[in-house]
């Protein structure tokens, strides 16, 4: 396994989620949804083996 990656990965996935919590305790909802899904999508992709020539 690449712990570079998965760390990289994870430190992504930690600052969607932090910052939608601090965003939608401001009251933007939008901002804070759009990065819920970012979170969502960036902890559930799978980059190794996914590209081939």
């Amino acid at each position: 396994m690449n712990k570079s990656a998965n760390l990289y990965r994870d430190i992504a996935t930690g600052l969607f989620f932090t910052t939608g919590i601090f965003g939608f305790m401001s009251g933007e909802f939008i901002l804070s949804t759009m990065l819920f899904g970012a979170a969502t999508i960036s902890s559930n992709l799978n980059f190794k083996g996914s590209f081939r020539a």
